[in-house]
């Protein structure tokens, strides 16, 4: 099959009911709600179909005439999935992550793809805290211990945060972000990044150390760079035995950063005390929509039965939800659909293959 440039319309036979000419958009993983503001947002010129599923079926014909794939983190866009759909020009993602992208195969195809770098850097880091805090003051335990009318404070001793040292891994958007935060509770912020910012450290007077040494002085480590070969597993059992006895992870970033096995062993050994986790290496161990149950405490269950972080007494999961604010929902739509607009005028922007 033959390229075509960024922009162009497909020869292919028009799709049944499509206005002639009409841009061809499948937009998949999209709630109710989101479908309802996207068909406000998407130009009369093109023709979106929606679906709520995350994964693309091998007989799912709006697939194969698909002229614009619009994916979230838990659609995989692999090889065979763009083999399937023969009219692809472009795939944009609502996310900032792309690691849920074969890019080296949208690259043989000449299909560009599109992704949306800032939506909400104050959204993950405010959830990031909701973790810790969380964490700190074992909200979680002690909610429980209320609704069973038990008003015992034992047990539930948390930490301050303030005096604490915070490594921020990452200092991008969102580690920036993170960073302000952390000094308004009176923390002490170190920062390490395989690209580093010195200016925006200088800015806010925090020290850009290596790897090892915000390994050693972190009290509290926070996770925010994209999961790439290189940070595949950025912590493993090597950097969990460099690591300051009894620090409290955090990660909202991706879940394939950490070494699930070698977390187990810290949070066994007590090198880890504590983790409070919005991404899991594989995570759908469930339907994202599927019905839950309750343990009487008033957490939902679900996943945890296929997977030992959720059941670890010190292990505070969210099912990746650090994203999901109104504020940063209604961004990541409007700049997805302008993404594909730009794309479609020849003009792309937030490429990343």
């Amino acid at each position: 099959m033959n390229a075509l440039p960024s922009g162009s319309v497909s020869p292919e036979r028009p799709a049944a009911g499509s206005p002639p000419g009409a841009l061809r958009v499948l937009f998949m993983d999209v709630a109710g709600e989101d479908q309802a503001a996207l068909e406000a947002l998407c130009p009369s010129s093109w023709w979106p179909r929606f679906a709520p599923d995350t994964q693309i079926d091998a007989d799912n014909g709006a697939a194969e005439l698909a002229q614009v794939l619009c994916v979230f983190v838990r659609t995989s866009v692999t090889r065979e999935v763009l083999q399937r759909m023969p009219a692809l020009r472009l795939v944009a993602t609502r996310s900032a992550g792309v690691d849920h992208i074969d890019l080296d195969a949208c690259r043989e195809r000449d299909i560009a793809v599109v992704h949306v770098p800032d939506y909400g850097a104050a959204t993950v880091a405010e959830h990031s805290f909701t973790l810790l805090l969380g964490l700190a003051r074992h909200l979680c335990a002690a909610r429980g211990r209320a609704l069973q009318g038990r008003f015992s404070y034992r047990g539930l001793t948390g930490f301050e945060l303030e005096g604490k040292v915070l490594g921020v891994v990452g200092f991008g958007r969102i580690g920036t972000h993170v960073a302000r935060i952390a000094q308004g509770f009176g923390m002490k912020v170190l920062t390490f990044d395989p690209r580093p910012r010195p200016q925006a450290t200088i800015d806010l007077g925090i020290n850009f150390v290596g790897w090892s040494e915000l390994l050693e002085r972190s009290d509290i480590l926070s996770l925010h760079v994209p999961l790439t070969p290189e940070t595949h597993h950025l912590l493993d059992d090597n950097a969990f035995a460099r690591i300051k006895p009894g620090v409290v992870l955090l990660n909202t970033a991706r879940g394939g950063l950490i070494d699930e096995e070698a977390l187990l062993r810290a949070l066994d050994r007590g090198t880890v005390s504590a983790a409070g986790l919005d991404v899991l290496e594989h995570e759908g161990g469930a339907a994202p929509e599927a019905p839950m149950g309750c343990d009487g405490l008033g957490c939902d269950r679900g996943w945890e039965s296929s997977h030992p972080l959720l059941r670890h007494p010190r292990v505070l999961a969210t099912p990746h939800v650090g994203f999901n604010t109104r504020e940063a929902v209604a961004r990541i739509l409007h700049e997805t659909v302008d993404n594909i607009a730009a794309w479609q005028a020849g003009q792309t922007r937030h490429r990343v293959a």
